[in-house]
């Protein structure tokens, strides 16, 4: 009997039958732990207005907890898709809540695997969609904010969708990095920047130097939302004493910053 041929983990179901389940479980959980999340935690939302209600958009956050995900989409009235790593794919235990969800896997050693995640990523935007990243690509390990990773810029230029930064605060204290049962009764709050336009660099999506100054002008508005210091390295899950000093490049036409609820 021939075997099944599997799907590559960064292809996403196109069948509309898949899309639909995949919108309807979203919506279901979402929903289902919302009175949960209410309950056990004081979840405060600043500048949500500034997302669009429709159209694309890229929400750049930082990432100090796992549960980073769940606080996001429960503060949105529209659904956010994430990039999640490949690992949660690979692992039955989780893999069918991350596509259920219409997540894309990505993996950390980049190469093609990762182009192929961008290019799933930009049909979520080209389609209207709202797009979740975390250019740090990593949980931090010690609560700082590492320098991003240029793949959130590459993906504003080429859908010509506009950045959001969004600050995570409170979550690491929810849920520390190896702790599998969340602290409860903790305040967490998602605060929301108003969109960055970086279409008059259009032209230049495939110049590095641009590329860089994007991304640092994004986690510049990262570390005003979140209050973080700045580590002026990629974050890597081990421990690292070396780290470098300097700050990330604020672009002089960036856009103000508003956080008003």
């Amino acid at each position: 009997m021939a075997r099944r041929k599997l799907r590559p983990l960064d292809q996403p179901v196109k069948n509309r039958g898949s899309t639909i389940r995949v919108a309807m479980t979203y919506w279901v959980l979402k929903y289902s732990l919302g009175p949960f999340v209410r309950y056990f935690y004081r979840v405060r939302a600043e500048g949500v207005t500034n997302v669009p209600a429709a159209g694309p958009a890229i929400l750049a956050s930082n990432h100090v907890s796992f549960c980073d995900s769940v606080f996001l989409p429960y503060v949105l009235r529209r659904r956010v898709t994430f990039v999640a790593k490949a690992e949660y794919f690979e692992d039955r235990r989780t893999a069918w809540l991350f596509r259920a969800l219409g997540q894309i896997p990505i993996s950390r050693e980049g190469g093609s695997a990762s182009e192929r995640a961008l290019d799933a990523a930009r049909g979520v935007l080209d389609g209207g969609g709202l797009f979740g990243i975390y250019p740090e690509g990593t949980r931090s390990p010690d609560g700082r904010l590492y320098k991003g990773h240029t793949g959130v810029a590459r993906l504003a230029l080429q859908t010509g969708a506009p950045v959001l930064a969004v600050a995570m605060l409170g979550t690491r204290e929810a849920q520390p990095i190896g702790q599998v049962v969340p602290n409860v009764f903790r305040p967490v709050t998602v605060r929301v920047s108003r969109a960055m336009d970086f279409s008059r660099y259009a032209t230049r999506a495939n110049d590095p130097l641009v590329l860089r100054q994007i991304t640092d002008e994004i986690m510049f508005e990262l570390r005003e939302l979140s209050g973080q210091e700045y580590a002026n390295r990629y974050c890597k899950r081990a421990s690292d004493d070396a780290l470098d000093s300097g700050e990330p490049a604020r672009l002089r036409t960036a856009p103000a910053l508003a956080v008003g609820a």
